[in-house]
């Protein structure tokens, strides 16, 4: 086959794909050879939800708001993770889909709209400690970031909780909350500087490879060869799924009472009710309230004032009264993940290798930590760009696999072990947050993790 046009090409200009093109750029030779591939914009605009959500098939939004759908669902190439000893519950459905198959098209399956161009997305998005170091690093940390400085877990209903603070850890914050637009318009700003090559294509794939490289097609026919393929953005392959029977509702709420640095992780039996601080002010917070579907579509259909008053009622006192700002949104929630990361030159990262109930809004987070692994491990490959990438791959796939099972683990279990309805189990619930609360060696690797992630 004929020389790549390119060392590396990333399907997906999301902040994953984008920190990860910064990344790879720092180490090839001319930042040039990287490529970034963006989607084709859609012809309308959708506005959208909050961290660690995917939207499916059956994405619905309130009455009087617009659909929301996930940016960045462009063009990528994969699917992620499961060892059995980390989520040996989750049922595997199909043998691994290879990297290789059709990208996902411009809206993920099932979903009735387009992807939000990124400067119209209405998203806000989680993100830990480790992630803003990482993305400072690359000087695209975004303005008007909401700080997180505490975080307050408990259980409805229930004695127990757990108070994690950023002094625990002596850093000067546990993460931030920032709008999508701010976030993707940093890291957009810094790719321009960085003489990445940006293209526009549709419906861009990998669609087939050899010991020289991968071949990528898009609709509109144009056809490139690059090194190594990298897909970053969009659903992929259900190779484990799990659909945990609950939808989020989504909302932006303003508060009587507000807490400076505070975030909020309320167990109910009928799933986790987050509020988190929100960058457009101080007394406004970003909610994603997980119940049952019936639940969901009963909280959408409600009047503001309706909503509001129930949105209180179910989270407490601790922030004052709750009066909902903003149209509200329903995703159904699920976990979907690829089993191999890796597929020759084919590699998922982000979204593309799984997605992550929003519990602890942990999908951003462990989609830069693939990205950051990723440039680590291919750098010394694009400093001799004609010799075979394959341990590179290969050690980068076993480097990212014990904090993608911990992480993908975590995040599955919270949510099903506060709402199985048992008394015995949620007061041994509510005993473990109080032992957490109490017992600083117990709370800290929980929280070190969520923190930073496990990094080899």
């Amino acid at each position: 086959m004929s020389k790549p046009d390119f060392s590396g090409a990333i399907l997906g200009a999301g902040p994953v794909g984008c920190a990860l093109a910064l990344m790879l750029a720092r180490h090839a030779a001319d930042p040039s050879s990287i490529l970034l591939v963006r989607g084709a914009p859609p012809a309308a605009a959708a506005q959208g939800a909050t961290p660690g959500i995917t939207p499916a098939a059956g994405a619905t939004s309130a009455p009087g708001s617009t659909p929301a759908s996930a940016p960045g669902s462009v063009t990528p190439t994969g699917l992620t993770p499961s060892p059995s000893s980390v989520i040996a519950p989750i049922s595997s459905t199909t043998a691994s889909a290879p990297l290789a198959a059709p990208a996902v098209p411009a809206t993920p399956a099932g979903t009735a709209t387009a992807a939000a161009p990124p400067e119209t997305d209405a998203r806000v998005l989680a993100m830990n400690h480790g992630s803003r170091v990482l993305l400072e690093s690359l000087g695209a940390w975004p303005r008007n970031a909401a700080e997180i400085r505490t975080i307050h877990v408990s259980q409805r209903g229930r004695l127990g909780r757990t108070l994690i603070r950023n002094s625990d850890f002596d850093v000067p914050q546990l993460g931030a909350v920032a709008a999508y637009p701010a976030l993707h318009a940093a890291l957009m700003r810094q790719v321009e500087q960085a003489g990445i090559t940006i293209r526009t294509l549709p419906d861009a794939r990998m669609t087939s490879q050899d010991a020289d490289g991968a071949t990528l097609t898009a609709g509109d026919g144009t056809v490139l060869r690059c090194g190594v393929a990298v897909r970053s953005d969009g659903a992929g392959a259900d190779d484990i799924r799990r659909d945990y029977g609950q939808h989020a509702v989504l909302a932006t709420v303003r508060a009587s009472l507000p807490r400076d640095g505070w975030a909020f992780e309320r167990f109910t039996r009928e799933g986790p009710l987050a509020l988190l601080p929100h960058p457009a002010a101080p007394d406004t917070y970003a909610v994603v309230w997980c119940c049952a579907p019936e639940q969901a579509q009963g909280l959408a259909a409600l009047d503001q004032v309706a909503f509001s008053t129930a949105l209180t009622q179910a989270f407490g006192d601790r922030l004052g009264t709750l009066a909902c700002c903003a149209p509200r949104h329903v995703f159904p929630l699920f976990l979907s993940a690829r089993r191999s990361l890796v597929d020759g030159r084919a590699v998922a990262v982000g979204n593309a290798a799984q997605t992550l109930h929003p519990v602890a809004g942990q999908g951003l987070n462990l989609g830069l930590r693939d990205a950051a692994r990723l440039a680590q491990s291919l750098a010394p490959w694009l400093a001799r760009p004609a010799s075979t990438p394959t341990e590179a791959l290969a050690g980068f796939a076993r480097a990212r696999r014990d904090d993608r099972w911990l992480t993908a683990g975590l995040t599955d279990l919270m949510p099903r072990a506060f709402s199985t309805g048992v008394a015995a189990l949620e007061h041994a619930g509510g005993l473990a947050l109080l032992s957490l609360d109490l017992l600083q060696p117990l709370r800290a690797p929980l929280a070190r993790h969520l923190l930073q992630g496990l990094r080899a």
